[in-house]
């Protein structure tokens, strides 16, 4: 088997036309020498039937890793697609973050042990997400301010996200004021270190599920690096209706447990599916 640099992997649920174009912008990546597996909490056969065309038709190895539809149960198939990796560095997004093309080579190339990377996202609006095609990824149309504006993209100091470059991205990423967090849609880290994490605590459903590994990694003196500016990715609209106030609550208390606690492995994490 061939020797990856790293794993992607994408989470993903019942959004195949989003998945779509994540899957486009991966194989528009400058640094090619990623496996990529799909952590599918319980897809239709839809999202299956795509992946398996890409299986046959990518140049990248695409690994699909799924389970039935029970729910919110995203921390789950997450640590079910870290036991199914084989790299010593892992690379998070979900399934509608789509990639610029220098996204994998900025996680490898900014990669250093003690650390784990914590990157953000641009959001944009339905109209400009529908948008999106195989060919503005090829031309990197969709991280282009101009070509945002003439869609309809509002101004807007977070526009920096996708218009900084060398200095200024150096700059902005070591004066923003947003901490510096594990980020499901866009983070990386060690495989070693989330192994010893225990990975992610299977009780948690939506909301800061992905930032409470992050806090049991500080906990054990792993720092995080800042590329909010320089790993950069556009996130395509959708709803949430699968978030209730009860999973936030829950989320919260767990987070606050291992805060205080000083928690650096969970119990309820990867251990117990080996």
């Amino acid at each position: 088997m061939k020797s990856f640099e790293a794993s992607l992997i994408i989470s993903t649920y019942n959004q195949p036309k989003w998945l779509e174009k994540v899957l486009w912008s991966c194989e528009n990546q400058t640094e090619a020498n990623f496996e990529v597996i799909i952590a599918d909490d319980g897809s239709k056969d839809d999202t299956k039937k795509l992946i398996d065309t890409f299986q046959k038709t990518s140049k990248l190895l695409i690994k699909h890793v799924w389970h039935e539809d029970r729910g919110f149960q995203k921390t789950i198939i997450l640590n079910k697609a870290i036991v199914a990796s084989n790299t010593d560095y892992l690379i998070f997004t979900d399934g509608d973050c789509v990639l610029r093309n220098d996204f994998i080579a900025t996680h490898l190339n900014n990669r250093e042990k003690g650390y784990f990377l914590s990157g953000g996202y641009f959001k944009l609006p339905m109209h400009i997400s529908e948008l999106i095609t195989r060919q503005v990824i090829l031309d990197q149309k969709c991280f282009n301010i101009k070509w945002l504006k003439e869609k309809g993209l509002k101004s807007s100091f977070k526009n920096n996200k996708l218009s900084s470059k060398g200095l200024k991205t150096k700059l902005l990423n070591a004066l923003t004021p947003t901490k510096a967090t594990w980020n499901g849609h866009n983070a990386s880290g060690w495989k070693a270190d989330i192994i010893e994490a225990n990975g992610f605590d299977e009780r948690m459903q939506y909301g800061g599920e992905d930032r409470e590994l992050g806090e049991r990694l500080f906990n054990k003196d792993i720092k995080a690096k800042q590329l909010r500016y320089s790993a950069v990715c556009v996130h395509l609209y959708h709803e949430r209706g699968y978030v209730t106030p009860e999973m936030i609550e829950k989320n919260l208390k767990i987070r606050a447990h291992t805060k205080k606690s000083k928690i650096t492995t969970t119990p309820f994490g990867i251990e117990k599916l080996s």
